[in-house]
């Protein structure tokens, strides 16, 4: 096959695995009743002077499937840590015991498991959208080639194998949406 046909199928390739990772990556941040790190990335505290990541100024555990359990590098961080959480407006609650800060995350409620579901699904949808994107800008850069004398067989193979992945990426974005909304609706 074409060279200048392989890198488009390649950035391809990339285009739609992008969508997946951020599928992956944006599902790893909804709650679902389950305590996890993750749920506290994107918070940072005012280290001496220079805003840092919570994960860079305290260790993160998870004790239990209910509890995060956030041990602060410097005594004098915990009020710092536990004013930046409560800044985040994440809905959690830290706790602060003078050691450490323990988050308790409650149980979800059944309407708020059916809105996380919902939401769930929402993030799956905008990976198809953008692996459909990816696969109407390959598929322009084919016709693109075509005019410019890329044989007609070549460009139609390559549409074929652009449409087998897309429908792969599918597959992989329905069942990360099912393991995350099984996840959310067990009890």
């Amino acid at each position: 096959m074409n060279e200048e046909v392989e890198l488009i199928l390649e950035e391809t390739t990339e285009r739609m695995q992008k969508a997946l990772d951020h599928l992956e990556n944006e599902l790893a941040h909804l709650r679902a009743g389950r305590a996890t790190p993750v749920l506290l990335d994107g918070i940072t505290v005012d280290y001496y002077g220079v805003n840092s990541p919570l994960s860079q100024v305290s260790n993160i555990n998870t004790p239990d499937a209910k509890t995060i359990l956030i041990q602060a590098w410097e005594k004098n961080m915990l009020g710092v840590i536990e004013k930046a959480i409560l800044a985040a407006n994440i809905g959690l609650t830290p706790v602060n015991n003078g050691e450490v800060i323990r988050i308790n995350i409650p149980p979800l409620t059944e309407e708020r498991r059916h809105q996380l579901v919902k939401q769930v699904r929402n993030e799956g949808e905008v990976a198809k959208i953008s692996i459909r994107t990816a696969r109407k800008w390959a598929l322009d850069e084919l016709k693109r080639m075509l005019k410019e004398g890329l044989p007609e067989d070549t460009e139609e193979n390559a549409a074929e194998e652009v449409q087998e992945k897309v429908r792969d990426f599918t597959t992989k974005v329905d069942k990360v949406m099912a393991v995350k909304e099984k996840e959310v609706m067990t009890v």
